[in-house]
């Protein structure tokens, strides 16, 4: 998976007004036009010649010499897209032929197209009083109803457009669409099973089923409904997208890339959408060279397509290929310098590659193109905080705050590096703050916690982690703390271990976790179990000074004093400064583990690695 650019959990302690309405389902898109949008008229009516004879009632252009003007006048209006003035000419003609239903269609279709449909359901209905004998007319207007939500006068339209021509399979096909999009499968699978019979060679009834059967969740059979659609036209598009989209749906990714695969090979190679979707389950599914050979073959037909090549940088990025990530990313850079989100990206491989200096610029150089971009302020107070520069960092997330009050990670980094820096009541503060806008977030609910910990406001403590645990009682950081906060002050350990146990459960190889779980064993002095959890704790986290302090005092417990002397020895291994533990090895007889060699070093070597951060600017 690409990770995202930001996820503040890595830092959480260990602990244009469109023409033609759409219908429900919209299925109508890429098969059949329910009213036509374009400005010419209905194929098979009169352009450019005198009017003929027509049986009677049935639709023409009108036959009135000054009425037939102002029909070419307004047809040539439709075909410059001036609807207004088409709208104007049509009326005109009306006056002189005001029996034209042709006449009246175009108007009903017109107003349809600008939205308006009450103006267009007034004409639709001039039309349907009508003794209409056209099929395409009464498709139109019933197109018209559906549209307009009166479904029952397009039902009807339609019923009599298939008693004009029963060998007409629009009809069925469009009154089939319309029942899709009233839920009713049965009736509508009926529509388009006639249509099919009227068009056994048209992939549009199959392609329909298919349709229905994916709504009643039929995916077998929809499955082979959309196949057949396929066989009987191999470039029929929609029938291919539709099973591919089934099948990802059903999180059957591979069914899913054969189908694109077959599209690509069978209807149009050159489908940048279709290719796409390809390159995105090879990348669900780590066929990352897989997906390099689609995104090389997208920038052979298009060498400028920024997303193909952004995905190769960041395809090369999950192979942890840094350097030719950043090669590509630069690459773009070079051609597009103000595309920040690739800035962003290439910001964080140089961070994997650990070029923290090359990452500052990166940043930097956002924040110049754009001062108030707030991802840019995030990223930058991001690596600071890695690079223990806390006050820089809590600057930009000040900034980012200031900027977007209402993003949770920016409170969230802001009173985490509070901490870092030990000012306890401006991280409170800080958590406080992102609790007033994201008053759901369980995360700084946790801090704010831990901050009032710090504070020695232990009710609050508590307060913060059930508001924690009753957002999300799956959050093992909050059932873990407070089981943890209670056995280390004897209270309530019965509860306490249940809240570990929970924690435990979810993430059984936390070791900081069957830390907490050995010792509220200790702490109910059921020993066993507590150095069974112990160790499982050191097998787990192995330099931990705290885990190991406790294993000593359950060897202790047991009267095992040469193997509690070694646990504790190797906590001042790992914390030569914890002075109360200094303090009680000597109390218990153990003698002065300062003068172990073992500390000396442990000393010397935190003294040289305080120096050496001290000096790093």
């Amino acid at each position: 998976m690409i990770p995202p650019l930001f996820s503040p959990h890595a830092f959480l302690p260990a602990r244009v007004k469109t023409g033609c309405p759409r219908t429900i389902l919209n299925l109508v898109a890429t098969l059949l036009v329910v009213v036509s949008c374009t400005s010419a008229p209905h194929a098979g009516t009169a352009q450019s010649e005198p009017a003929k004879a027509h049986p009677a009632g049935q639709a023409a252009a009108p036959s009135d010499p000054r009425a037939y003007y102002h029909f070419m006048l307004g047809h040539q209006a439709e075909l410059a897209q001036d609807s207004e003035r088409a709208i104007r000419e049509y009326q005109q003609a009306l006056r002189s032929d005001p029996s034209s239903v042709f006449l009246k269609a175009r108007m009903a279709s017109i107003h349809f197209s600008l939205g308006d449909t009450v103006k267009a359901v007034h004409f639709a209905d001039r039309v349907a009083e009508a003794d209409v004998q056209d099929v395409a007319i009464l498709v139109q207007m019933a197109g018209i109803y559906a549209g307009a939500g009166q479904t029952d006068k397009a039902l009807g339209l339609y019923d009599r457009a298939i008693k004009l021509n029963t060998k007409s399979s629009e009809p069925y096909f469009q009154k089939g669409v319309l029942l899709v999009n009233l839920k009713r499968f049965d009736e509508a699978e009926r529509a388009f099973a006639q249509g099919i019979e009227q068009a056994k060679d048209s992939p549009i009834g199959y392609y329909y089923l298919g349709r229905i059967g994916v709504e009643a969740k039929q995916f077998d059979r929809a499955a082979g409904n959309f196949e057949k659609a396929i066989a009987i036209s191999q470039g029929f598009e929609p029938a291919y997208i539709a099973l591919a989209s089934m099948y990802e749906s059903q999180d059957d990714r591979v069914k899913a890339a054969a189908v694109y695969r077959r599209y690509l090979q069978t209807v149009n190679p050159n489908s940048r959408e279709v290719r796409q979707h390809l390159v995105r389950i090879y990348i669900a599914d780590k066929l990352y060279r897989e997906a390099l050979a689609e995104l090389a073959l997208m920038l052979e037909q298009d060498p400028e397509d920024l997303d193909a090549q952004l995905r190769i940088g960041l395809i090369y990025g999950e192979l942890k290929d840094y350097p030719r990530a950043i090669e590509r990313l630069n690459k773009i850079l070079a051609v597009r310098p103000a595309e920040l989100r690739v800035r962003d990206y290439l910001g964080l491989m140089y961070e994997e590659l650990k070029d923290y200096d090359s990452a500052l610029r990166a940043y930097e150089q956002n924040l110049k193109l754009q001062p108030a971009y707030v991802d840019g302020h995030m990223h930058l107070g991001f690596l600071l905080y890695r690079m223990k520069r806390y006050p820089d960092a809590i600057s930009h997330f000040n900034e980012a705050v200031k900027m977007n009050p209402k993003q949770a990670d920016a409170h969230l980094l802001l009173g985490l590096t509070y901490l870092q820096t030990e000012q306890f009541a401006q991280a409170s503060q800080a958590f406080e703050e992102g609790i007033r806008y994201n008053p759901s977030n369980p995360d700084l609910h946790f801090n704010l916690g831990t901050a009032y910990d710090k504070l020695n406001r232990f009710d609050d403590v508590v307060k913060a982690m059930e508001t924690t645990l009753r957002l999300d009682p799956k959050h093992a950081d909050a059932l873990n703390y407070l089981g943890y906060s209670y056995t280390e002050r004897g209270i309530k350990v019965d509860e306490a271990l249940s809240l570990i146990q929970r924690a435990v459960s979810l993430k059984p190889n936390n070791g900081y976790y069957v830390d907490s779980l050995a010792w509220a064993y200790f702490k109910l002095n059921r020993l066993d179990e507590a150095l069974a959890e112990m160790i499982r704790a050191v097998s787990l986290v192995k330099d931990d000074p705290i885990i190991f302090e406790h294993l000593g005092e359950i060897y202790l417990k047991q009267n095992r004093v040469q193997e509690a002397r070694e646990a504790w020895l190797r906590s001042l291994e790992l914390d030569p400064s914890n002075l109360k533990l200094i303090e009680r090895f000597r109390d218990r007889g153990m003698g002065d583990p300062t003068l172990e060699e073992r500390i000396r070093q442990a000393k010397r070597r935190v003294s040289q690695n305080t120096t050496s951060q001290q000096a790093t600017p």
